[in-house]
């Protein structure tokens, strides 16, 4: 049975671990913080009501109430609206509450990301992004978050709540063409779906095929870095093939940075000319140094500062 699968497939993500659920009152957290609170796990509830539509404090009153029926302490945070990208803010504020409440107590964040949000995060991510992340998707875990409903669909997730007459809303921001993910969802999977319609499936199981090959190159990259994985030796990464040098420069760069350093993977051929004791800026806030034949990765220098001009005396 569908319910038997989902609620195994969340025991094995939570492993009895306490967990923070993000939890919009939409469908998917819904049937994610029902399973969770089956599982028997130690577990909090994280709304954040951002204040942005006038549905939110009735979306925020309807979360109490689901949480209450499930005996389910609820969290909510309100942060402050700033300004610029809308989404990116609020998908930056929602994943900082969870971790502060997470790190605080050594608990797993849980997501309700479904395989039909897999399929839309690769195919926004592919025509957004260039470079091979765009197609490996959504890891099941990542430190402290996990997604235990990516082997399910999004009809899943509506189906089980149906099942257990759990309520749930509708966020209408979901539809509107102002947003580029709603764009993917009511135009692009709809129109290749016309074109085959094993099309998601078959997104979802190429990046599965993506994925078990980058375990490869990853640890391909990792035997060309020195024992500290912050260095190599650049005669060895002039030795292997172009895009294998490309990934382990990549790979010095995003651990340099702390993040994903986006871009720098395309100045490999000039980081690897670096000769005797040489320095170069190559974006994403990060300078390459060559010292006696290694190569690391270090912040960009601020600019110095300059003087203020005098006016010349008459």
């Amino acid at each position: 049975m569908l319910a038997e699968r989902m609620l195994a497939a969340v025991e094995a993500a939570l492993k009895d671990q306490p967990t923070v659920v993000l939890f919009s009152g939409g469908r998917d957290s819904t049937c994610l913080l029902d399973l969770v609170a089956q599982t028997g796990a130690k577990a909090t509830a994280l709304h954040v009501n951002y204040g942005l539509r006038p549905e939110a404090d009735g979306e925020e009153e309807h979360c109490a109430r689901v949480a209450e029926r499930l005996g389910v302490p609820l969290a909510v945070e309100r942060p402050r609206r700033p300004q610029g990208n809308i989404q990116a803010w609020a998908r930056d504020a929602r994943y900082a509450a969870a971790a502060r409440r997470a790190e605080a107590t050594g608990a797993l964040v849980a997501a309700g990301h479904t395989a039909t949000d897999q399929v839309e995060t690769i195919l926004y991510r592919l025509a957004s992004s260039p470079g091979r992340r765009a197609l490996l998707g959504m890891k099941p875990r990542e430190g402290r978050l996990v997604r235990p409903l990516l082997g399910f669909t999004r009809e899943d997730t509506a189906a089980y709540c149906a099942q257990r007459g759990l309520p749930y809303v509708d966020d209408p921001s979901n539809a509107s063409e102002e947003f580029a993910r709603a764009r993917v969802r009511h135009g692009l999977v709809p129109a290749l779906r016309a074109i085959h319609p094993a099309a998601e499936a078959n997104v979802l199981r190429t990046a599965d095929v993506l994925r078990d090959e980058a375990a490869v190159l990853d640890e391909l990259v990792t035997n060309l870095l020195r024992p500290d994985g912050r260095s190599a030796e650049v005669a060895l990464l002039r030795a292997v093939s172009p895009a294998l040098a490309r990934l382990a420069v990549q790979r010095l760069a995003d651990a340099a940075a702390g993040r994903p350093a986006a871009g720098v993977a395309r100045r490999a051929p000039e980081i690897l000319a670096l000769d005797g004791t040489a320095a170069l800026d190559v974006g994403a806030g990060l300078r390459a140094h060559v010292s006696e034949g290694v190569l690391r990765f270090g912040s960009t220098p601020p600019l110095p500062a300059v003087p203020p001009r005098t006016a010349p005396r008459p």
